[in-house]
């Protein structure tokens, strides 16, 4: 079995007044978001097949760096 996780990583402010800021993340089920994703037919329409396929760890590395985004919200 195979399970996948999509992780969203939120900077905070910390818990405390005067505490140093850190980051908030989550995890959501690629399930889950796999789903919502597929509910929007302008997104499914350019979602890839999933990779099955056994690949060595280094193109493991490159496809996830390749699927990596920064979301920048203001």
């Amino acid at each position: 079995m195979t399970a996948w996780l999509a992780t969203l990583l939120r900077p905070g402010t910390g818990a405390l007044r005067d505490s140093q800021p850190q980051n908030v993340n989550y995890a959501v089920k690629s399930s889950l978001l796999l789903s919502f994703l597929e509910s929007v037919p302008e997104v499914d329409a350019k979602l890839k097949p999933a990779n099955t396929a056994d690949e060595k760890f280094e193109d493991v590395v490159k496809s996830a760096q390749d699927a990596a985004v920064l979301v920048l919200v203001y």
